[in-house]
């Protein structure tokens, strides 16, 4: 994982979903996260000032229904990040883009306008897509081989950002002609890719087009096989991808004031009809678990969107990740209940102890 863009942090650390209400939660607590804009705007200057490496929103247009509808309000990513830019001066922001429903000419320009706007802090999160009730929206059929779309999509987008001008592409999902965009990007050869695949055609499509994946797992022996899976595949491709972890984050003075809050919002207070909503959902169109998660771990989808759970004193999340870091991953996102009142306590509990122990340099 050697973008230009990356700062010195060995293990890096992203703020996720802080676009969407509820964040990767589905509870009914009162507290959960209202991702009203003046709130967002308060954790990304945090998230800036406390040396945190990335902002990565998630792309929703529709909620899980439910009491809560969670995700149903959130904020459409390109415009999200171009919003923050003028707002913090040293942290990634990443656009999380559907393929089918964003036409890669104005992706490209989009983009490289957020790259100045920023000075050559966007990242692209490149999402093929898995909700059918979304792609409905925008009258699209949920077609089978999307990755082949997506390949089609980042080469058109790369081509524009390599300075080629004047090409015609004819492929299946695209017949251009005459395709060319300024301004160039300031990161090259792009700005910072990241995608989130979980099976062999999503994996394969990583290998090719990210410089980082994102992936879930049950435990962390289990993403060991992931990591090894990912870098093979991209070795086949003459490739170097990173794996980043995805996490949701408990954290408190004691662990058992820790697990107790889990328990109440995951398990005692969790918005069922969503849960089960976007469960099913997710296992019959999305293939982005094991599928033992689904048997196994309810309380992480409403928890964290099946995410891996970090809960604990601020000692066992940072130990925790050192875990993490240890296995081969290159970093984790972080998501919480309430991104403003939960985050000044990782700041100040979590990255120091990170620090000492030479796993970042903020």
């Amino acid at each position: 994982m050697n973008h230009p863009s990356w700062n010195a942090n060995r293990f890096k650390i992203g703020v996720f979903s802080a676009n969407a209400d509820g964040g990767l939660t589905l509870t009914r607590v009162p507290e959960r996260w209202p991702a009203n804009w003046d709130g967002i705007a308060r954790v990304a200057r945090m998230a800036d000032q406390a040396g945190l490496d990335f902002f990565l929103p998630i792309a929703r247009w529709k909620g899980f229904g439910g009491e809560m509808n969670s995700r149903e309000l959130s904020y459409e990513t390109l415009t999200f990040a171009a919003g923050l830019a003028a707002i913090t001066e040293r942290i990634t922001l990443f656009s999380t883009v559907h393929v089918p429903m964003v036409h890669p000419v104005f992706a490209a320009k989009a983009m490289a306008t957020i790259d100045h706007q920023s000075r050559g802090r966007a990242g692209l999160n490149i999402v093929c897509g898995w909700n059918p009730e979304e792609f409905g929206m925008f009258g699209l059929p949920l077609i089978e081989d999307r990755y082949a779309q997506g390949h089609e999509w980042f080469e058109i987008v790369s081509r524009i950002h390599a300075g080629e001008a004047g090409f015609d592409f004819s492929g299946k999902f695209y017949d251009l002609k005459n395709v060319s965009g300024k301004p160039l990007p300031v990161q090259r050869p792009r700005p910072l890719t990241v995608n989130a695949a979980f099976s062999p055609p999503g994996r394969d499509f990583a290998a090719k087009a990210a410089d980082c994946l994102l992936t879930s797992f049950v435990d962390i022996p289990k993403g060991r096989e992931q990591i090894a899976d990912i870098k093979g595949r991209a070795v086949k491709e003459a490739r170097e991808v990173g794996v980043l972890a995805t996490c949701h984050v408990v954290c408190r003075p004691t662990q058992a004031e820790a697990e107790a809050y889990y328990e109440h919002y995951a398990v005692e207070m969790e918005d069922t009809a969503s849960v089960d909503h976007y469960m099913g959902a997710k296992e019959k169109f999305s293939g982005s678990h094991e599928a033992e998660a689904y048997r196994l771990h309810r309380k992480r989808f409403a928890g964290g969107a099946g995410t891996y759970p970090v809960v604990g004193t601020a000692r066992h999340i940072a130990d925790e990740m050192i875990r993490l870091a240890e296995a081969g991953f290159a970093g984790t996102t972080i998501s919480f209940v309430n991104y403003e009142s939960e985050l000044p306590a990782f700041i100040a509990g979590v990255l120091p102890i990170l620090k000492e122990a030479g796993w970042r340099a903020a």
